[in-house]
């Protein structure tokens, strides 16, 4: 007999400005945090500074290392996640909590040959090539249309941004935007799915879809924000994303909260804990 198909959790409506709550509630949870929370922004803040000094005269190295970057941001923040459950749900939000998000995650998995075992993996591969995707093509574009030869950033300044003639920019910018719009799609609350509930990738990417198309303008404003944000941070020379980071993180799991009700999918630590007692293993 076919499988029956799990039922994807309910999706709910927001008011436009909504995000800006979110951002409020992630500055709540920050402050309550405290330096775990912005130790996340420290250690991304010092890989970028890393990364502009191996890369900043091979600038292909440095857009792909970046765009790689924005596309797997989600997965990255998953302890930033769990810092914020850990608050909503009145427990400590400490190091054990990061600890436990990033080496226990396979506690609650039974079956590890299931593909809810590897959702996780899978979603962070999947964002991979997709950043993968974006910097060759990216890099195929401007050197067919490129006036000139781009191999440093201020020759992307130059021939690029600031060209006189032609629409090469803007179309630049449309193309990255067209790529883009679908991985936001998938994952604007995916990875919090995933954490939160015992939910497969599908069924996660599947319902981040239907946030986006119930919520079209506050998912809208809600991107702008984020390109917006990511930024400033990168435009401080990269100072601000120790503050930037951990807000959208925390902010990213308000917006999971108030969009999608998934009580119709098992807790992912309830699993455990019942696995545990049980002393049963599927």
């Amino acid at each position: 007999m076919p499988k029956t198909p799990i039922p994807l959790p309910q999706v709910r409506t927001v008011g436009l400005m909504q995000p800006m709550t979110w951002l409020v509630l992630a500055w709540r949870d920050m402050a309550r945090s405290g330096w775990i929370s912005f130790a996340h922004g420290l250690a991304i803040t010092a890989f970028g500074g890393a990364i502009l000094a191996v890369a900043h005269h091979r600038f292909w190295l440095l857009a792909g290392a970046l765009s790689g970057f924005l596309v797997v941001a989600p997965v990255l923040a998953t302890s930033l996640y769990a810092l914020s459950r850990a608050l909503e749900q009145r427990q400590e939000a400490n190091l054990g909590v990061v600890l436990k998000t990033w080496l226990n995650w396979q506690n609650s998995h039974f079956n590890k040959w299931g593909n809810d075992y590897w959702c996780m993996v899978q979603f962070g591969a999947l964002l991979a090539l997709a950043a993968t995707g974006w910097v060759i093509t990216s890099a195929a574009f401007i050197t067919l249309l490129a006036p000139m030869p781009v191999e440093t950033p201020m020759d992307f300044m130059r021939h690029v941004v600031l060209a006189n003639n032609g629409w090469l920019f803007e179309l630049w910018l449309a193309l990255g935007s067209l790529l883009a719009a679908p991985i936001f799609a998938s994952s604007v609350i995916a990875m919090p799915l995933l954490l939160d509930r015992r939910a497969s990738l599908r069924v996660a990417v599947l319902t981040s879809w239907q946030v986006v198309v119930a919520n079209p303008l506050p998912m809208a404003f809600w991107a702008a924000l984020i390109l917006g944000f990511t930024l400033l941070g990168l435009g401080s020379l990269l100072l601000g994303l120790i503050f930037v980071m951990p807000m959208l993180g925390h902010a990213s799991w308000h917006a999971y909260r108030d969009l999608v009700d998934a009580s119709s999918l098992p807790l992912r630590d309830a699993a455990v804990a019942t696995g545990q007692r049980s002393g049963v293993l599927s």
